[in-house]
């Protein structure tokens, strides 16, 4: 296994830990600035899936420098992202950090489910599908407007700023946008299946 898929390894690993800071409810106590408040355990948490996201920039980059762009890596990268951005919904919806829009991380899950299904399927014909640039600003997107929701919109929110909420639209769009690309780039596979 080279370097990338072993990035991408970690990137997977750091998911249940990420999942125990923020579920486990450790007595870390609370940030306070005016009349706005963060959990230090949620602060660990955003910092933790910051670094956890950020290790797919760096797998991609040694991938690519270093030409060890591999079938493998090819599958395991989008698959950590979706584990990885899909776990953190589920927090966030399970820790009431959404702004009541939890059918927001139904759509970018189920998303997640049907692009991996059909990559499977492409995979069971020999064709591995990488991501795509407009994949990519996806997981960016989302990466981004996760943060934003597990810091509980800080900085933002010292200014009025609902940065986390139009974040989290702005993802939903990408994710929806992406989806329908990725399904339409590939609708060969539904009219050949039988």
């Amino acid at each position: 296994m080279n370097l990338p898929n072993k990035i991408t390894v970690a990137r997977i690993c750091l998911i249940p830990v990420f999942l125990i800071i923020m579920l486990v409810p450790f007595s870390w106590g609370t940030l306070t600035w005016g009349e706005y408040s963060l959990p230090v355990a949620h602060l660990a948490g955003a910092i933790l899936f910051i670094i956890a996201s950020t290790t797919d920039w760096i797998d991609g980059h040694f991938a690519r420098k270093y030409n060890m762009i591999t079938d493998l890596g090819k599958f395991l990268d989008p698959l950590a992202d979706k584990l990885l951005v899909s776990a953190a919904l589920i927090v966030l919806v399970d820790q009431d950090l959404m702004y009541g829009q939890s059918w927001i991380a139904i759509v970018i899950i189920s998303r997640e489910f049907a692009v991996t299904g059909l990559r499977l399927v492409l995979a069971g014909t020999g064709e591995v599908v990488a991501a795509n640039q407009l994949g990519k600003i996806k997981t960016w997107a989302q990466i981004v407007s996760i943060s934003a929701l597990l810091l509980h919109n800080l900085p933002f929110a010292l200014i009025s700023l609902p940065f986390a909420n139009i974040a989290l639209w702005i993802a939903l769009i990408f994710t929806i946008w992406s989806g329908l690309d990725y399904f339409i780039k590939n609708k060969e596979v539904f009219v050949n299946s039988k």
